[in-house]
């Protein structure tokens, strides 16, 4: 998997925004960069379908093959015009915007490989589910539906649509667990609950960036327990793409813009395998793609010691 992976988030709603991620993804991949994080809720499913586009063509004409790519998508959210024709029981949605039922993740998930022209997914995250606790659902409670929703995420990679699952999230991780954050631990411990020590839960994603660092502790604990962390917002949707102080210019040599820098930073984070960055420009793309010909930043001193 390569460190720098594309990010698909941002991004206007219409067909020149479409074409340009279509270009983004083929010339990501063209350009070495294998991993592809979505969702969708992203772009209101415009992201993924430009994905599948893009891997559909890519695919097609036997320039790559469908394991040189590793392909990640998320699901929890209600997204507008992609509800099960069934509904949603109204008890499993919390704060009237996020899921987590067997039927609805099913469900969610046969969009998805619908929209990226895929059998079956890499990677298959719970999205923001810290969002449940933000709305009045019990620790207890919460970590129930977490198990429940592994035990249906095993159901599908037995049945082979997705090879692994995990949890993205935006504060989940940066939180103390007593202020409505996540625990690994206890997600650790619901998935060895739902297919015991060989559970497919194997991935989490977070935010971590030179102004966001809550996460350090995580992506690390992640690493030591055999889980793939990634780190999301690498430029902070473009607020540490300029005007970084002199200092972490100079301690982050061999790039040439502080959005390079910024990525940099992330990739070479403690604990941290790849950083994601929103890429719906082929020009964003060819910047990007020089941090991976620098080598990794030995970043142990911008940390305090791992307790």
């Amino acid at each position: 998997m390569s460190s720098i992976g594309l990010g698909s988030y941002l991004g206007q709603m219409d067909e020149p925004t479409d074409r340009a991620y279509v270009a983004s993804v083929k010339a990501a991949v063209r350009g070495g960069i294998n991993l592809i994080d979505t969702s969708l809720n992203y772009r209101h499913q415009r992201s993924e379908l430009n994905i599948g586009e893009a891997l559909a063509d890519l695919f097609g004409s036997g320039e790559f093959r469908r394991g040189e790519v590793v392909v990640c998508t998320k699901a929890g959210y209600l997204v507008p015009g992609a509800l099960p024709r069934d509904g949603v029981d109204p008890a499993d949605i919390a704060g009237r915007m996020h899921c987590m039922s067997p039927a609805f993740l099913r469900d969610q998930l046969s969009r998805s490989l619908a929209n990226l022209r895929l059998d079956c997914v890499d990677v298959f995250y719970l999205h923001n589910p810290e969002t449940q606790l933000q709305h009045g659902v019990s620790p207890a409670e919460f970590y129930r539906r977490i198990e429940t929703a592994f035990r249906t995420l095993e159901d599908e990679a037995a049945a082979g649509r997705i090879r692994y699952y995990g949890t993205a999230t935006w504060s989940g991780y940066r939180t103390p667990e007593d202020q409505g954050g996540l625990s690994l631990d206890r997600m650790l411990e619901a998935a060895e609950h739902a297919a015991g020590p060989h559970h497919r839960f194997r991935f989490i994603q977070l935010p971590l960036n030179l102004a966001m660092l809550e996460g350090v502790d995580a992506s690390r604990r992640a690493a030591q327990s055999g889980l793939t962390a990634i780190a999301s917002a690498s430029i902070l949707q473009t607020r540490l793409a300029s005007g970084l102080p002199e200092q972490i210019q100079a301690n982050l040599p061999g790039l040439t813009t502080d959005a390079q820098r910024a990525i940099q930073f992330a990739r070479c984070a403690p604990g941290i395998t790849a950083a994601l960055v929103g890429m719906s420009n082929p020009a964003h793309v060819a910047e990007n793609l020089q941090v991976g010909m620098v080598p990794p930043a030995p970043l142990t001193a911008w940390f305090r010691p791992a307790q």
